[in-house]
């Protein structure tokens, strides 16, 4: 081959190169810039329970606008407790938070879906007796301003939700709303309880839609994704078209968590950050073999869903993330910051 027809095959390959690139970019460019974006600001929400508090150092408050600390509970008295696990406290979390992101808004997250029956009682009983309910919300409201929080995510769920649940969530937006403080809640991706009314329904200023846990140990012959972006978009469709609430009091739930299902009788639960561990190439798998989670492109597109339709991203839970370059928390932040869409204003958003 003479230089003359070297310099030509070298011309073309360098077209072609180009235009391969321009395709590349030009699917990069569709996929932000013909987006219809619901809001250009929106929430992140990450859930940090108490059990996960020895990663306090690793999480990146800076790419989060709400933090919710799970789960608090009261004795039968009303006092509220926090189960408290290893040496870091609250405080410290909540300081170590707030020197990261100013404008962190941090709630308690009262109850959660796995309640003792003890714990159980001690709820129903309060939500049932109209004179007792302010005993509780008493102690709510004062635990809140004695930890510094900004307001209180309510996750009551299924058989939890008792008589007396609309009047307890009305009465406690009350004296928390007097208090300048926030209320929230989480609800189940395609259900609303039939002991919610629609006055106690609006009292929330915001709702996190928990679009997972479509299958798991309680269907453990049935295995497969338990948080497909179908099931989000189920989600999305039931909470804003089903039942009407505005995309603007709406915050699209993810996993960063999974479940092996081991045998037809057997299925655990693993964290995203388990499988990143085994195989950073698992970052951007859904399953491997019968382990079903959310890699960083289904994330992905959870984030354009939400960007849509809705005002933001909920995260069960902070602690189960990678905390590498493949951490889920980055995919949000990072795909919120290239729709243009402002989440904390930090960390190159």
């Amino acid at each position: 081959m003479n230089t003359r027809t070297l310099l030509i095959s070298f011309f073309f390959l360098l077209i072609s190169c180009s235009n391969d690139n321009d395709d590349l970019n030009d699917n990069i460019d569709n996929d932000t810039n013909n987006i219809n974006l619901f809001s250009n600001k929106a929430r992140v929400v990450g859930y940090f329970p108490y059990y996960r508090f020895s990663f306090n150092n690793q999480i990146e408050y800076c790419k989060i606008t709400h933090l919710n600390i799970s789960f608090a509970n009261p004795l039968a008295d009303g006092t509220i407790v926090l189960p408290s696990s290893g040496n870091t406290t609250l405080t410290d979390v909540v300081n170590r938070a707030r020197s990261q992101n100013s404008n962190l808004k941090i709630y308690i997250s009262l109850a959660g879906g796995a309640l003792s029956s003890s714990t159980s009682d001690i709820w129903k009983n309060f939500l049932a007796n109209s004179q007792d309910r302010p005993i509780l919300i008493e102690k709510i409201v004062q635990y809140t301003k004695d930890n510094n929080l900004d307001g209180v995510d309510v996750d009551l769920e299924w058989s939890h939700v008792t008589e007396g649940y609309s009047d307890f969530v009305i009465e406690l937006k009350e004296k928390l709303a007097a208090n300048s403080l926030g209320m929230t809640a989480a609800f189940p991706s395609e259900t609303k309880y039939s002991l919610i009314t629609s006055e106690a329904l609006n009292a929330f200023d915001f709702i996190n839609i928990m679009a997972y846990d479509y299958t798991g140990p309680w269907n453990a012959s049935s295995p497969g994704q338990h948080s497909s972006l179908n099931h989000a978009q189920r989600g999305v469709n039931y909470w804003k078209n089903i039942i009407g609430v505005n995309g603007e009091k709406l915050t699209l739930g993810v996993p960063f968590y999974g479940y092996n299902f081991e045998n037809s009788t057997t299925v655990n639960s693993f964290t995203y950050g388990s499988m990143v561990a085994l195989s950073v190439s698992n970052a951007d798998r859904d399953n491997v073999g019968n382990k079903y989670y959310n890699g960083r492109p289904t994330i992905r597109d959870k984030v354009k869903l939400a960007a849509e339709t809705m005002s933001g991203i909920m995260i069960w839970e902070l602690g189960q993330d990678s905390f590498t370059e493949n951490s889920l928390l980055e995919t949000i932040h990072k795909k919120y910051t290239d729709y243009g869409i402002e989440t904390t204003n930090l960390c190159g958003n």
